[in-house]
């Protein structure tokens, strides 16, 4: 995510500059790099890949995607379709599906058994579709959402600044103890206490999202006289050790409210 999404480097929101230009300017750049980890993906209780050569492939305006020596994959459990795809940076990929006993991933493995001549070494290697398996390990860790980019960080930083949300010229929040979450590509977001927040304004929400360095996220939205605003508000119950910080702290959105800090409107 750090080099390839939102305002990474290679983001199609880069805020930086470099001292050289990106070729063709501002376009489209795959990075090729070894992995040191050791990943398994898990699919109906049998391991399909188990590798320690693995690759990570960083592309503008994708996630990260693990590439694997194609005699790391059980061979055994793969099963040849016609699904192709093209690629105009990698060439035309071709798929297997992973069949476990009744359960079937279709389309859940791919490969570019004749690679453009520009994209990076990739003959030989093998991606799998990361949602369509059951469970994925990074060494002995499981990963949840999508693969750990190793130029991704998380800070989260205790602050006196002074927070003020606002729903239709009404105060929600105001704090001057927010915990502040830096994380890479992405704008700061303002973890707020709940003692600090109208919580008899939030209604629960069925809505979760998973981030892979962070955790599952639970929602609650707005009611306001005739108003509801849906999922207005996200906090981590049982947050992953990167964001331990912000356990229970209750984050808007931007968007959906009138933000400001030490005064000055957001957004």
């Amino acid at each position: 995510m750090a080099l390839a999404l939102g305002s990474g480097p290679f983001g199609k929101q880069s805020t930086g500059t470099f001292n050289f230009e990106v070729n063709p300017p501002r376009g489209h750049v795959l990075y090729f790099e070894d992995c040191p980890k050791r990943v398994r993906a898990v699919f109906g209780g049998e391991t399909v890949v188990d590798s320690r050569s693995v690759k990570l492939m960083h592309e503008t305006g994708h996630l990260p995607v693990y590439y694997f020596p194609e005699e790391d994959l059980r061979g055994d459990l793969l099963e040849p379709t016609d699904h192709t795809t093209h690629c105009p940076f990698k060439g035309d990929a071709s798929y297997r599906s992973v069949r476990v006993g009744d359960r079937v991933a279709e389309n859940a493995v791919w490969t570019y058994p004749e690679p453009l001549e520009d994209a990076p070494p990739i003959l030989g290697y093998v991606a799998l579709y990361h949602n369509a398996m059951d469970k994925w390990l990074e060494e002995d860790e499981e990963v949840f959402g999508y693969p750990h980019d190793p130029y991704h960080r998380v800070d989260v930083l205790e602050s006196s600044r002074h927070v003020r949300v606002s729903l239709n010229g009404e105060v929600v929040a105001e704090t001057e103890r927010p915990k502040i979450l830096f994380e890479t590509g992405l704008p700061p977001r303002y973890y707020i206490q709940p003692e600090d927040v109208r919580t008899d304004l939030l209604v629960p929400s069925e809505t979760k999202t998973v981030c892979p360095y962070k955790g599952v996220a639970s929602y609650r939205s707005a009611r306001m006289n005739d108003e509801f605003v849906e999922d207005i508000v996200w906090y981590y119950p049982e947050p992953l050790p990167e964001a331990g910080k912000v356990k229970d702290h209750l984050c808007f959105y931007d968007e959906k409210v009138d933000f400001e800090v030490d005064g000055k409107r957001q957004g």
